[in-house]
């Protein structure tokens, strides 16, 4: 996703909350008239192409089919299998042992000083 295209989605994000938590019906009149003026104005109708445009794209069918490629890839399996062999390793080496035992320690103190 673009960066214009996060910009439009948040600037849209934040609107629709704010119509949901408006409380007043003229005020949410307001709003929507507001809004419907916008979408229909040149400006708000050129952006609406560009963002079809952009989403259309060559570019972003080729960038999504790389994502897609990258998240299938054998590295990123391989960096995932790392990753869990790690965190097994901590929980159940030495080090995870050693920082199970400090935190018991810190809770034994804690509750002998807190029972004082």
């Amino acid at each position: 996703m673009s960066e214009i295209e996060r910009q439009v989605r948040s600037w849209w994000d934040r609107l629709l909350a704010w119509l949901r938590g408006a409380q007043s019906g003229d005020t949410v009149r307001k709003a929507r008239e507001t809004l419907h003026d916008v979408r229909t104005s040149d400006a708000g109708q050129r952006a609406e192409s560009a963002l079809r445009d952009l989403r259309d794209s060559d570019a972003t069918r080729k960038a999504k089919e790389a994502l897609r490629d990258l998240r299938d890839s054998e590295a990123v399996g391989k960096a995932r299998d790392a990753a869990k062999d790690m965190v097994r390793d901590l929980r159940e080496g030495d080090t995870g042992r050693k920082a199970k035992e400090a935190l018991r320690d810190l809770r034994n103190s804690a509750s002998g000083r807190s029972k004082s």
